[in-house]
């Protein structure tokens, strides 16, 4: 996990999960859109996992 995607998942969530694929985006992009902190947390919680 880069300095830039941590920076991208604080900015903008959805943005930051952009490869990881279409399932990850719907799930940030909705809890982004319930409030701003479950969609960092979110974020940051689908760019720590190892695939």
């Amino acid at each position: 996990m880069s300095f830039f995607r941590v920076l991208l998942s604080i900015i903008f969530p959805p943005l930051a999960v952009l490869d990881r694929g279409c399932g990850s985006i719907l799930i940030v992009t909705l809890l982004t859109a319930a409030g701003w902190i479950p969609g960092v947390i979110g974020a940051l919680v689908i760019l720590n996992k190892q695939e």
